[in-house]
């Protein structure tokens, strides 16, 4: 295979010198396989151009630039020819072809960047940008995800929401009073043969989403109850308020 035919992508999108362009285009006439193959790749190259444009992010030209002077070229495995044909304007094409190969695959990029036609997932997107759900939202937002109410004397409210699939149960407040002072609002999940086990404090404030700590999905309600500052290993008082989880008999 004669060194020309390594240069018809640099020709189909101009990177050769005017030297190195004119003696391809002499190649050219006489070689129908580099013919097709640079009408193919001119072709590929005015559909890219019709690509609806959208504005690149400014350090995207910089990053693909990067890139491309990261990679060493490997030259091509061709058979060592001694020819007697070449002119003097041929001789600079023939020993320069292998560093103007990789030209084509740099102005390919140029090409994408420049006509907004980035098809791929940029590998430097932030993903700490995309929105996150908190464990709490994920039990609110389970499919199976099952929710008991209750209301207090003054206007109070508080909603127990528990997910079997998740293992996890979440209580939401609202206008909650602040417990006496020297006491807490303490969490409790029923547990079959084990009675209230600690599920959490309530943090201070009217307003909470709080997720309980324990496996909801084998308890058998939710309980709140008013105890000592920094809470009790069992209930010290009546719960305040019980949550069924409508399981039935244990």
């Amino acid at each position: 295979m004669s060194d020309f035919h390594a240069l018809s992508g640099a020709y189909a999108v101009d990177a050769l010198d005017d030297l190195e362009r004119a003696a391809f285009e002499r190649h050219l006439a006489g070689c129908a396989e580099c013919r097709a193959e640079v009408a193919s790749l001119q072709e590929a190259a005015g559909m890219i151009a019709e690509t609806t444009a959208a504005t690149p992010p400014p350090e995207l030209r910089d990053r693909v630039l990067a890139g491309i002077a990261g990679v060493r070229p490997l030259p091509p495995e061709v058979t060592p020819q001694i020819r007697s044909d070449l002119s003097v304007a041929e001789e600079p094409v023939r020993r320069r072809h292998r560093g103007r190969s990789w030209l084509v695959a740099a102005a390919a990029a140029a090409v994408l960047v420049a006509g907004g036609a980035v098809a791929w997932e940029q590998p430097w997107s932030d993903d700490s940008s995309r929105t996150q759900l908190s464990a709490a939202d994920r039990v609110l937002q389970a499919a199976d995800a099952k929710r008991t109410s209750l209301d207090f004397p003054g206007g109070a409210s508080a909603t127990v929401v528990h997910s079997d699939t998740l293992h996890e149960a979440v209580i939401v407040t609202e206008d909650m009073p602040p417990a006496p002072s020297g006491k807490v609002y303490q969490l409790w999940l029923d547990q079959p043969g084990e009675g209230m086990v600690s599920a959490g404090l309530m943090p201070v404030g009217t307003d909470q989403t709080v997720l309980l700590t324990g496996d909801a999905a084998t308890a058998t309600a939710a309980g709140i109850t008013v105890e000592p500052a920094g809470g009790s290993t069992s209930p010290t008082s009546e719960p305040i308020a019980l949550f069924d989880f409508g399981r039935g008999e244990a």
